[in-house]
């Protein structure tokens, strides 16, 4: 399965990707949980030791210049619009408690539109995870979906959308439905996050009406004392574990059963 994790800032997407990792892992799953939100917390999430020294892939100068064949990072240079990758997720992996990580970056200069040899090898990269990867792939994304393309997309099983309640969140989850289906990503399922009460439920049941929703996490202060101890809140919120728990089981049965939700 390759499963794409996407949201608004702060609604607590990084903290479900963790949890469906280790759910995955757990089931016996090899897991590589790739970090391609600019804001990289996803190591934090998983509880890995020493996560602020993790170097993301696009501060990889060398290693980018290398592959591409380029003299320099600047756009208007000429370099290897293939570069060779497949090498690159067992090398610059690291693995903790049964799930591997690897932090992609962004590009910080010329715009997320660049073309220039460092976004180059991560869309690279990001093909050849979502297209020839043999391992469970989920894929930390920012809200812009920044490292897919229309070709990348036909790999990815799912694209999950985390809201919370709240109608800037909602017109998120709205922007991110016509971003994927700009690249033909239709495949989407709604993580309901931070749900202190029925009407909570109801109101994005009823703001996200036609979509598909996994499943739903509850305001848990378990998950707030898990994040300020940097560990894993599989580790800490009992609640939070058996809901991931039973939407890990709803994706494992639409990918191996030809399920699928609605397109949308």
């Amino acid at each position: 399965m390759k499963i794409a994790i996407s949201g608004k800032g702060g609604v607590g997407k990084t903290t479900f990707a963790a949890m469906l990792a280790r759910a995955l892992a757990e089931r016996g799953f090899k897991v590589l949980a790739v970090d391609a939100d600019p804001d990289a917390n996803l190591g934090q999430a998983l509880g890995f030791p020493d996560y602020q020294k993790l170097v993301p892939i696009s501060d990889m100068k060398d290693l980018i210049m290398e592959r591409t064949e380029a003299r320099d990072e600047g756009a208007g240079t000429f370099f290897k619009l293939n570069p060779t990758v497949h090498d690159l997720p067992e090398r610059l992996s690291v693995e903790h408690d049964g799930v591997r990580l690897m932090v992609m970056g962004t590009v910080k200069k010329g715009g997320g539109g660049c073309i220039c040899p460092a976004s180059t090898m991560l869309k690279a990269l990001m093909s050849h995870l979502v297209l020839l990867g043999k391992d469970v792939i989920i894929l930390d994304m920012e809200a812009g979906l920044e490292h897919l393309g229309r070709g990348t997309s036909r790999g990815v099983d799912f694209l999950v959308v985390v809201v919370e309640p709240g109608r800037r969140s909602v017109d998120t989850a709205a922007h991110i439905r016509e971003l994927a289906g700009d690249i033909g990503l239709t495949r989407l399922l709604i993580v309901g996050n931070k749900i202190r009460s029925e009407k909570d439920k109801e109101y994005l049941q009823k703001a996200l009406e036609g979509f598909d929703f996994l499943g739903f996490l509850d305001y848990d202060d378990e998950i707030i004392q898990a994040d300020m101890q940097a560990i894993c809140p599989t580790h800490a919120a009992e609640k939070a574990k058996t809901a991931v728990i039973k939407m890990t089981q709803r994706l494992i049965e639409m990918a191996t059963k030809g399920g699928e939700p609605p397109r949308v």
